[in-house]
């Protein structure tokens, strides 16, 4: 028989120029891995003998010191050598599930709440505008500029506080910090509905931002203590595809207040409608959300080790509370940062453009105002659809950037579409479904990515908020590009929000190329590192030579 040996990980006869790859199964476990053997059987040429697979199988099983559990056409799933019988294995696999659904019930409904009344207190505006806000408080506003510096003022205070309260919020348990932020922006909001004027509108859609910039940018940093990279995906994808609800659920809310016949202003009636419940939540938020993995009282012993294992799988983790300042500092220094502020800063426009000016929008498609605030659910039911697809996709495929290329481009197609279709308004209003459904996606799979990519905790507290800040300056413009003055035909804003779509498309391909070809040149330099093992990134952050990113 010929002789076999091993090659840089990989097996090859010494006829065979084919290789047989082992690679980790990372949909069951670390430990598990298959064999591809890609062929039947295998022939030496010079001898004419045909060698049976399965004894080629159990001379590579002996040489590596594997046990084989399942033979399956052209795969063999196998067994790393291990002090853990398969049966205890297979124990610890299925309590990890347990684990993560136990996880998912407690965590997802609370965050993906959180969030639904967090981006309906921001949004309400647009609803509150075809409700008569600017007559009642704005003296008609009849250029638009007045309701626009309402709306832009959020975004301010949320992006200077941003990077600060994320940062900050390593320092304090989990459930207080949210549960501070919720109550704050709840209240916040709430006293909306008290304002007579300009003034008091400002300042209260200014400390809106302020408690709102504690919580958006800390939920990823959260989610990734308790999830792995091959499950954030999706996990944001349910957390940020509430702002789609949110979107859907304030149209909804909002031609029910239509049509409610009270002594003060429909408007008012929203906003206590929308911000006492968040206060409600905010107080829930502090005895039910778990805290950090290894001192949460939620898990028992056994589930907050398999949690922190979890927790350190392709990177690591801190212990406490603790922020390392020189992770603070390459989060500054890294470029990609940047690039992604780019990305978030074209989505953003559009995402600003969209939740204030979208039942506006559908005004001009020949809609009466209440019917107007009816026909903007279907375009974010939509996009929450789109949105759990792709993350799926792209948590099964352990890939990001192709799909948020493909996402903007979709965004891209839809504004596109108004700028070029005047008279169809049945195209025009498919046009709001790819807007919506583009861009929703893109912000969903983004946040996901960098919640892996930047490598140490301290650095994603740092980098998550940073990248979104810059992105938020998109919000500003976006708040701007659709004044009465240039309606209905907002060409303007039609125009930059088609630009700023396929400009982010070409910065999410280009960083997915980059992260590409970093994780090959780590490979050549420091070989493949063990799948879902620990890595250092206590100094390096994401540069360790362990680390690879997803690209």
């Amino acid at each position: 028989m010929a002789n076999l040996k091993k090659n840089s990980g990989t097996i090859r006869l010494d006829f065979l120029i084919r290789a047989i790859k082992v690679v980790p199964d990372t949909r069951t476990s670390p430990r598990l891995i298959r064999m591809d053997l890609n062929l039947t059987s295998l022939r030496c040429p010079s001898l004419s003998v045909s060698l049976d697979v399965s004894m080629v199988t159990r001379r590579i099983l002996d040489l590596f010191g594997l046990q084989g559990r399942a033979i399956t056409g052209e795969y063999i799933l196998l067994e790393t050598a291990s002090e853990e019988t398969p049966q205890a294995e297979l124990e610890r696999l299925l309590e990890e599930k347990r684990l993560v659904r136990k996880l998912d019930h407690r965590i997802l409904p609370i965050a993906c709440l959180l969030y639904l009344f967090a981006y309906l207190d921001r949004s309400n505006l647009g609803n509150a505008r075809l409700q008569g806000l600017p007559d009642d408080i704005l003296g008609g506003d009849k250029t638009g500029l007045l309701f626009d510096w309402i709306n832009s003022i959020f975004f301010f205070s949320y992006i200077l506080c941003q990077v600060p309260a994320t940062v900050v919020s390593k320092l304090f348990p989990p459930r207080a910090w949210m549960a501070s932020t919720a109550v704050g922006w709840g209240i916040s909001s709430t006293l909306m509905a008290t304002a007579f004027g300009f003034g008091p509108m400002m300042a209260a859609r200014f400390f809106l931002g302020i408690f709102e910039a504690g919580f958006g940018p800390a939920i990823p940093l959260y989610f990734s203590l308790f999830y792995t990279k091959q499950e954030m995906g999706l996990r944001m994808a349910y957390w940020f595809g509430f702002a789609a609800v949110a979107g859907a659920f304030g149209g909804l809310v909002a031609f029910g207040v239509q049509h409610i016949h009270a002594n003060i202003e429909n408007w008012r009636v929203l906003f206590v409608i929308e911000g006492i419940p968040a206060v409600l939540l905010g107080v829930l938020t502090f005895f039910f959300l778990p805290n950090r993995p290894e001192s949460t009282t939620y898990l028992t012993e056994s589930e907050r080790e398999i949690a922190v294992e979890r927790m350190n799988r392709a990177t690591s983790g801190d212990t406490g509370a603790v922020v390392n300042r020189a992770h603070v500092v390459l989060a500054f220094k890294d470029w990609r940062i940047y690039v992604g502020g780019v990305i978030y800063f074209g989505l953003n426009c559009a995402l600003a453009s969209i939740s204030a000016f979208l039942p506006t929008i559908l005004t001009t498609l020949g809609y009466s105002n209440a019917r107007a605030q009816l026909f903007t659910v279907p375009p974010y039911a939509v996009a929450a659809a789109v949105l759990l697809s792709f993350s799926y996709s792209s948590d099964r495929l352990q890939s990001r950037g192709l799909f948020m290329t493909a996402s903007c481009c979709i965004g891209g197609i839809g504004y596109l579409l108004l700028l070029t279709v005047h008279e169809n308004n049945h195209a025009r209003y498919f046009a709001t479904f790819c807007i919506t459904s583009g861009t929703y996606t893109t912000i969903g799979l983004i946040i996901a990515w960098y919640a892996h990519n930047l490598g140490s905790e301290t650095k994603k507290a740092t980098g998550i908020p940073m990248f979104m800040a810059i992105g938020q300056c998109g919000s500003v413009l976006g708040s701007h590009l659709y004044p009465k003055a240039e309606g209905p035909a907002y060409m303007k804003g039609f125009a930059i929000g088609c630009a700023l779509e396929f400009l982010a498309a070409i910065c999410c391909l280009l960083l997915s190329i980059s992260y590409r070809i970093e994780n090959a040149r780590r490979d050549r330099v420091y070989g493949k590192p063990a799948m879902n093992a620990r890595v250092d990134t206590y100094e390096l952050a994401d540069k360790a030579p362990d680390f690879r990113y997803t690209p």
